[in-house]
């Protein structure tokens, strides 16, 4: 499916062993419903780092990126001005995320990329 925003706005971390589970749920049932509601925002993807076997320069690599985040979400957004309103601001600290969760998270990284769009 083609990209409908011209933005993706990435958050990574890893998260404590101890609550994986937790930071899983409420991402699940909190966090991503959430921010959906947020005026801008298109689309939420989660993912997990695995390893990449990658066939490149004629062989077959095994690719591992050490000190990668484990988690990442992918936020398909309108503009780069999503993250930095009110309701994004509002939405990102309702439910138990703020307070059970985030403190646990560690290695955080966070980026926007905009789409490359010939001629622009």
């Amino acid at each position: 499916m083609p990209f409908q925003g011209n933005y993706i706005f990435t958050a990574r971390m890893d998260v404590a062993p101890e609550k994986e589970q937790l930071f899983h749920e409420v991402y699940d049932t909190e966090h991503v419903p959430l921010l959906s509601k947020v005026p801008g925002v298109i689309s939420i993807a989660r993912f997990k780092t695995q390893e990449l076997v990658l066939a490149i320069g004629g062989e077959r690599r095994t690719m591992v990126v050490e000190g990668e985040p484990t988690f990442s979400a992918m936020y398909e957004v309108e503009s780069p001005d999503v993250m930095s309103s009110d309701a994004w601001m509002e939405a990102s600290e309702k439910g138990r995320w703020a307070d059970e969760v985030r403190p646990y998270t560690s290695n955080r990284k966070h980026t926007l990329r905009r789409l490359i769009v010939p001629g622009q």
